[in-house]
Formats: structure tokens, C-alpha cells, sequence
């Protein structure tokens, strides 16, 4: 049908973690652990520009381990997130506005990602919603990757090392 809106595809995640929403929230504001939860498995992290405040920028440099993966968005074996965070609401919210930049169309324009915290029973209920993602991230390749982060913040807040924070 001509001049009907596409729908807008949004990939979501969850997983309880035993931690309180406080220090999950200084989890999203601190880069040193960004480099621990944020890569999924088989990336590492680095990044290049950090500020957490309402309208703040950060570049982030997501590099691919060893061979055997799917090419990477900005070159062969790395994703570059440019973003803004967007709104942040202390122990509740975290939305970033991301942009990865790429010289296929299929990853081009921006995604809209909350993180949302629920306290329950046992811990927090950390939700990431992902608006308008990009055609060319692969929904079952977007799934596992969120998974994998969650996993590896559940990892990091449940070991203890969230004492620093």
C-alpha cells in the first residue's frame, strides 16, 4: 500500500540481577565497567569518548575476538557506537540515542536503547529496549548479543565487584 508507515522494529531484553537499582545505575555511569558488561561475548571494548550526563556523548569501539565472525559494521572486525545519552533517571532509566556509522546503508540511522530498572523480589529487573534498530543487524545475531550483556552485567554485580560502585 503506497504511503503506509514501515513498522518499527524493536528488540528487547531482560534478565533479573541481584543488585539493587542504585548500583546498576552507577554501573551504566562508570566507563571502567562498561569495558566488563557491555561487550557480548567474543568482543572487547574500548572507549574513546565518555560523559555521562543528560546530553552527553560517548564513542565506544567494539572489537570482534578471533575469526569465524559476522563482519563487523565499521570495518571486517569492529562496531563503532556513536551516541547521546539521552534521558537518565537515578535507579530507573537510562536511554542513549546510537548511531553506528558504516558505509552500508543497511546500518544506517539511529537506535533508540533504554535500559530500565524494576526492583523485584531477589534483586532488579534490567529491561533493554531496542527502537528502530538497523535491517542489517540480524535479529537472532541481536538477541544473543543482548543476552550476552546482561549476562555478563548479572556477572559483574553478582561476583561482588560491584562493591566499587
Amino acid at each position: 500500500m503506497a504511503g503506509a508507515e514501515t513498522a518499527r522494529r524493536i528488540d528487547q531484553a531482560s534478565r533479573v540481577i541481584k543488585a539493587t537499582p542504585e548500583a546498576l545505575y552507577r554501573a551504566f555511569l562508570d566507563p571502567q565497567s562498561w569495558l566488563v558488561w557491555l561487550p557480548p561475548a567474543g568482543m572487547t571494548a574500548a572507549i574513546e569518548r565518555f560523559e555521562p550526563w543528560q546530553g552527553g556523548r560517548y564513542r565506544l569501539v567494539l572489537t570482534y575476538e578471533g575469526a569465524g565472525h559476522t563482519p563487523g559494521k565499521a570495518s571486517e572486525h569492529s562496531d563503532v557506537v556513536e551516541a547521546r545519552f539521552l534521558e537518565l533517571v537515578p535507579n530507573m532509566r537510562v536511554v542513549h540515542r546510537v548511531e553506528f556509522p558504516s558505509d552500508d546503508p543497511a546500518f544506517a540511522g539511529a537506535m533508540r536503547m533504554t535500559w530500565s530498572l524494576a526492583p523485584v523480589p531477589g534483586g532488579t529487573e534490567v529491561t533493554i529496549a531496542c527502537e528502530d534498530v538497523p535491517a542489517g543487524i540480524s535479529p537472532e545475531d541481536h538477541a544473543v548479543g543482548l543476552a550476552s550483556t546482561l549476562a555478563n552485567l548479572a556477572a559483574l554485580m553478582e561476583r561482588g565487584l560491584a562493591r566499587r560502585f
